[in-house]
């Protein structure tokens, strides 16, 4: 396949900063001042006696319901008395039935539901002062006062508004008589946390809005689908997505697609777009593609402002390149179906701190939002969050984009700067080329098992080198195949269509490379290796310490190295997430969904399943929590027969009330000798025939499956940025011209991973005093704090730890 011939992309000029890899620091620590009660125990009951509402507001998002169900389930075991406020705003404002008290059952199986099941309603009333005097006088007759809202940012600033009236509406209502004095002061304050549920992503101060995930995937879902259709018949299809203000669904939706075009709002493309567009398709049908895959936002403009629909983007096509041209109007499908595990879990998180948020606000308080930044629960202003979220409204109506983009975050930075990349039909000048000139040699291979998102990095990594001037070999066969000299030069073209398949294309084993080291060095230096990127699992970031503790003995070795994490069993330390876990959790609650729905009629049934993941209880903790499992099994945490006897009394006394059916997933290695078939026998023994007991053993097909959208996102960007990093040390300590390699410094070889809230490089040989080699696992798994809420929301005894920090203002820089 040739290079592309120069062909600027239709997001307009961009400016690469050579030395933009300097910024990626070893172990950064450059986190936002913050201050919280982040582990602070949090007993049962502390709380009793206060009373709270939930109510969500504004448009549906799936996840919502797994957070009602938190909120509700979190308030109850700090001894609250929680309230339903169903239909929004409007039913606070009309009170009577549509508030009304929820208890344990009232959220019962309800988390893989989509939509809300307390509704939601638009409610003109509720912005007129008499309408918020109505809601106050409603909620003081249950004496409410703490509220969680779940909505966007329209239903987040009209619970500001009511929280700063609250004392004049309460004295207004006692002037009129309809409080009495003991009320008004009982009640002079109310307390607001807000959770954002929102497709759109379109709330500043958040990663993730519950609902966009699954929005993702849903949206994903059916490109891949035409994308066969489209294949069959060289046909263009036109995708409209939602985001009439934000493009994030279209971006990261044509990231995780290949998209060959892509329209939003914050970065419009010039005035003359028709031509770029067609100049591009034709390039990419003269390579040999088949199709094209066009993603519109319903709110895409051009750079003068003027509106760019999925109709006028067929219309130009089918008229100037004559190409068999679709639209796909997806629509309010992105709003249903049921909700990803992704979203589960960010719903279960996001509800339970915000009750504790909630509880532990003073009147001085400020309301917050529980947001989500890397992979840590915070608590940000809420106000200081709509303001800058409108401000980014305000850039794009007076046209200034680049500010826009800023404002949205580094995150929407990134995706949009990646996409960019990835896309471009030409290279950069020799000015902007992040190898100064130079033409590095760079290998990427797979070890260990095929997880969701390795292609998506080999893709990223193969194109972005290409980009900067490198060359680019793939390794087939993992060791095997780079002690044989498996190398193939990657072109452009090598890896289309990569970033939608499961498994491994270059192929991968789970090995390390001791025994043919000394191949190993002789087929580097053949083939003039200046860096090595690895994608994998355990075994890569072990293949990476063996080689880096070998330099001394072999020269070809002394060059810088990388591991990205790529393992279902998510057990690599220097990461709290590997590429591949969130295909496989998403799997394994499809699966679990049909068990559970396979009982609907069956009497008192209780299920053990059964997940892979070795040693490491990532998979079952996180899959039962994001199917409302009641509890799970794991090596980490210790279980005894007493224990197991114990689950036996809770199912006894829980279907003694009604509940038909109990789920119990177990990590296929946590105990030796209680095994699942153990489990399953002391169940039925102790059970007294008060419930039958059935076994799944889910297997190989958690390895299976398309990888979602965000092991694609996050391979796609990881890749990227393990690429800009490699240059950058290359530079350092690679001499192209003499072929003197001296890279054996600890930061050389390093795994690049996700640790709190920013993405790092960690030297591998530091991660290595973090592992418990033995039973291939980090010796510190943030994962195991949610255990307790696990517990907490199954109706066990549990002791919770508070797991947000609470930031002190909103940067916008979340990476």
């Amino acid at each position: 396949m040739t290079e592309p011939p120069p062909l600027e992309d239709e997001l307009g000029p961009l400016r690469v900063n050579p030395e933009v890899a300097k910024r990626f620091a070893i172990r950064s620590d450059s986190i936002v001042p913050t201050v919280g009660r982040e582990g602070t125990e949090i007993e049962r009951l502390l709380y009793r006696g206060r009373s709270m509402a939930v109510f969500t507001s504004g448009g549906d998002s799936q996840g919502m319901n797994s957070a009602v169900r938190s909120v509700v389930r979190m308030g109850l075991y700090l001894g609250c008395k929680v309230y339903f406020i169903y239909e929004g705003y409007q039913g606070m404002v009309d009170g009577g039935d549509n508030i009304r008290e929820a208890d344990w059952n009232t959220v019962s199986d309800i988390i893989q539901r989509g939509g809300t099941i307390i509704g939601s309603a638009r409610c003109k009333d509720f912005r007129e002062r008499e309408g918020r005097l109505k809601a106050c006088a409603n909620l003081l007759d249950k004496e409410i006062t703490n509220l969680v809202c779940i909505g966007g940012d329209g239903s987040l600033t009209g619970a500001n508004t009511f929280r700063a009236e609250w004392p004049s509406l309460v004295a207004e209502l006692l002037s009129r008589g309809q409080i009495t004095k003991e009320k008004a002061h009982n009640c002079g304050n109310i307390q607001i946390a807000g959770l954002v549920g929102s497709i759109d992503n379109d709330f500043c101060g958040t990663d993730m809005t519950i609902g966009t995930d699954t929005a993702l995937q849903r949206i994903i879902e059916a490109i891949d689908a035409v994308n066969a259709t489209a294949q069959s018949h060289q046909r263009a299809f036109v995708v409209e997505v939602m985001g009439r203000h934000c493009g994030y669904l279209a971006l990261v939706a044509a990231l995780a697609s290949e998209a060959d075009f892509c329209f939003i709002p914050e970065w419009p493309p010039p005035t003359n777009w028709q031509e770029i567009l067609c100049q591009k398709l034709h390039h990419t049908r003269s390579t040999g593609t088949r199709l094209n895959i066009i993603v519109v936002a319903e709110g895409a403009i051009d750079r003068e402002g003027k509106a760019i629909s999925a109709d006028m983007v067929r219309e130009v096509i089918k008229k100037t390149l004559h190409y068999d041209t679709r639209t796909t109007v997806l629509g309010h499908v992105q709003r249903g179906g049921m909700p990803s595990a992704f979203d589960r879990l960010l719903g279960c998180r996001m509800g339970a701190e915000a009750v504790l948020a909630l509880m532990e606000m003073t009147p001085e308080s400020e309301p917050c939002v529980v947001s989500i930044d890397g992979n840590q629960m915070v608590r940000v202003p809420l106000m200081e969050c709509v303001a800058r979220t409108q401000a980014v409204q305000k850039a794009m109506d007076s046209k200034d984009w680049e500010l826009a983009v800023k404002l949205r975050g580094r995150s929407f930075q990134r995706n949009l700067d990646t996409y960019r990349l990835l896309t471009k039909l030409h290279t950069p000048k020799e000015k902007d080329n992040l190898s100064g000139g130079k033409s590095f040699n760079f290998a990427v291979m797979n070890v260990g098992a095929p997880a969701g998102g390795m292609n998506a990095a080999v893709r990223s990594f193969v194109r972005m080198g290409l980009y900067h001037h490198c060359n680019i070999f793939g390794v087939h066969n993992s060791f095997d195949g780079l002690a044989e000299g498996q190398l193939k030069k990657m072109e452009w073209g090598d890896v289309s269509n990569w970033v939608m398949h499961g498994g491994s294309f270059l192929g991968t084993q789970k090995q390390l490379p001791l025994k043919n080291l000394a191949k190993i060095n002789e087929v580097l230096k053949k083939f003039n290796i200046h860096a090595l990127l690895i994608i994998g699992g355990f075994e890569a970031y072990n293949s990476v310490l063996e080689l880096s503790r070998n330099r001394t003995k072999y020269e070809s070795l002394r060059i810088p190295m990388c591991v990205i994490p790529c393992t279902i069993s998510n057990n690599l330390p220097g990461t709290s997430l590997s590429l591949g876990s969130d295909t496989a959790v998403n799997e394994i609650c499809h699966m679990i969904d049909k068990i559970k729905q396979s009982a609907t009629g069956t009497k008192r049934r209780v299920f053990i399943i059964e997940t892979m993941g070795g040693y490491c209880g990532y998979l079952a903790t996180i899959s039962a929590l994001a199917s409302g499992a009641d509890n799970a099994y794991i090596f980490e945490e210790k279980f005894t027969v007493d224990d197991i006897k114990e689950d036996v009394t809770v199912i006894t006394s829980k279907m003694r009330k009604g509940v038909q059916r109990y789920l119990i997933v177990r990590c296929e290695k946590a105990s030796k000798n209680y095994t699942t078939e153990f489990v399953q026998q002391l169940f039925a023994e102790e059970g007294n025939g008060e419930f039958s007991t059935r076994v799944n053993i889910l297997g190989h097909a958690q390895q299976g499956g398309n990888p979602t959208p965000f092991d694609r996102n996050m391979g796609t960007k990881l890749a990227a940025r393990a690429l800009e990093y490699l240059i950058t040390q290359a530079k350092e300590f690679v001499n192209v011209e003499t072929g003197e390699v001296k890279a054996t410094e600890r930061d050389t070889a390093t795994l690049l991973g996700l640790r709190g809230r920013r993405v790092v490089f960690t030297p591998v040989e530091e991660l290595a005093q973090e592992t418990d080699f033995e039973h291939r696992l980090p010796l510190d798994q943030w994962w195991l704090k949610l255990r307790p809420l696990l517990r907490i929301l199954a109706k066990h005894n549990s002791t919770y730890y508070t797991e947000a920090l609470e930031v002190s203002e909103v940067d916008g820089e979340t990476d």
